[in-house]
């Protein structure tokens, strides 16, 4: 019955050419460049965010839920014919939506659910991570829990070895902070450091108007260092300046969004003491909380790619997806904006500001760090909530322009509370693998893959960005 469902989902599609000529959908939805290969339900359970293993020649996605607790395992080695293969209960009451991996280790996130997102303040849940060995993928073996206390975590990124790098809410702080795990005993993870903004513990003041860097003094207690914002607070406790995550790591450089903070560039050469080297803020002019929601930073090329999350309904400043130069980590700055998607010419709303839902970017594909994963060169993709799949050519860091779209129809179902006004596209997260499947999660439907069937423009050409010389 599942395959069923899903031939039925992609037949009701049109072709590579339909998509090519940006072609509408029934249902509502539309396509340029873009062509679905195949859908999978997820069983009813909504997937939020993936990573993608291929082992023996059969290829895996892992998904987090939004609506659910726990994790799903799903067979995509024939992409037409996605299947749920496992799928591993969570803890009640606690929100599982995390997934990240690397080799034969998985981390997943325990937090709180937010109220809006269905969630009791009274309920007991789980908190922190858990860390499995997933050498059979169909079977992940939980082998360590740790506990951060407070909400627990939300996007963590683990690149292999030994360190985790966790946006954790623990006690006595607002808003999550950055946190590095040790798992070199995967049965007995431990802290090995952390960080963050000052004015984020309780009964701390918060300093205003310095950047943070290595010209300011950071403030160290035990294995701990803190620097600077110049913003005031936080995320789900009602704070702007929360490390969203995941804090990414480019050789000793932890490159951290944290909301209204902006994007901070940390020394982690010791892991117990983390040192400021640099911020870059987006806020102002652009909207405030998750003000920096993503940052994937390429030092090889000299950038960086950062975006915000706009969590409002039609109202407040713009949101923004940016390419920033890093060539200096100490110095980063603006490089350009990517332009804001345009509905098809006979979609039946004029923006996506005022369509429904939640609008702007979300996620990328984020997992760099992971052999089976696309690398990026000058494809770059984005979950756009209520716009779908966007596809850019950033060859030209200065002018990234739009190549390609996929804005699946609306759901026929609603899963959960969100969005909170019409039940309309939401895209979260997408993963890109090494062989060009696409897949996109939603919060009411469930997987597309898709590949991308447009000029892949001058990759062959891709750079190392390089700022014009000084005079």
């Amino acid at each position: 019955m599942r395959a069923g469902m899903t031939s039925a989902a992609v037949a009701a599609l049109p072709g590579t050419r339909a998509a090519a000529e940006g072609h509408g959908m029934p249902g509502g939805g539309y396509a340029w460049n873009v062509e679905a290969v195949g859908y999978c339900d997820m069983d009813g359970r909504p997937a939020f965010k993936m990573a993608i293993r291929e082992v023996a020649g059969r290829w895996h996605l892992h998904t987090g839920h939004f609506w659910d607790s726990g994790w799903s395992v799903v067979d995509v080695t024939d992409p037409a014919r996605p299947e749920v293969a496992a799928f591993v209960p969570g803890p009640p009451d606690t929100w599982t939506l995390q997934v990240d991996l690397s080799g034969t280790t998985m981390v997943t996130a325990l937090e709180q659910i937010f109220p809006n997102f269905g969630g009791d303040p009274d309920a007991e849940f789980e908190d922190g991570v858990l860390i499995w060995d997933i050498e059979e993928p169909l079977r992940p073996k939980r082998l360590g829990h740790f506990r951060t206390g407070g909400t627990g975590t939300h996007r963590n990124h683990y690149p292999g070895g030994r360190y985790v790098h966790l946006a954790a809410g623990l006690p006595g702080h607002t808003g999550n902070i950055y946190l590095i795990l040790d798992i070199a005993d995967r049965r007995r993870p431990r802290e090995a450091g952390r960080w963050w903004v000052p004015g984020q513990r309780d009964g701390e003041a918060s300093e205003r108007g310095g950047a943070s860097g290595p010209d300011r003094a950071s403030e160290r207690d035990g294995a701990t260092t803190a620097a600077p914002a110049g913003h005031g607070f936080c995320c789900p406790t009602g704070a702007d300046v929360s490390l969203h995550g995941p804090a990414y790591v480019a050789g000793h450089h932890a490159y951290l969004p944290y909301g209204a903070a902006g994007m901070i560039v940390l020394d982690i050469s010791e892991v117990s003491r983390p040192t400021p080297v640099s911020t870059l803020r987006f806020s102002p002019p652009f909207h405030s909380r998750f003000g920096v929601h993503s940052v994937l930073p390429l030092p090889e090329r000299g950038i960086a790619f950062a975006n915000s999350e706009n969590v409002t309904y039609a109202e407040g400043p713009a949101h923004h997806n940016s390419i920033i130069d890093i060539t200096k980590p100490a110095e980063p700055y603006l490089l350009s904006l990517f332009p804001e998607p345009v509905p098809p010419k006979n979609a039946p709303y004029d923006d996506f500001t005022t369509r429904g839902g939640w609008r702007g970017p979300h996620n990328i594909n984020h997992h760099q760090h992971h052999p089976d994963v696309e690398r990026q060169g000058n494809l770059f993709y984005v979950a756009h909530f209520n716009a779908g799949l966007r596809i850019y050519d950033v060859s030209n860091v200065r002018l990234p322009r739009e190549v390609g779209y996929f804005l699946p129809p609306d759901p026929s179902r609603r899963y959960g509370p969100m969005p909170e006004d019409r039940l309309v596209t939401q895209t979260e997260d997408v993963v890109v693998d090494r062989r060009g499947c696409i897949y996109i999660s939603d919060k009411n439907q469930g997987v597309w893959i898709l590949r991308y069937t447009g000029p892949r423009g001058s990759e062959h050409r891709t750079t190392r960005h390089r700022p014009p010389r000084t005079p």
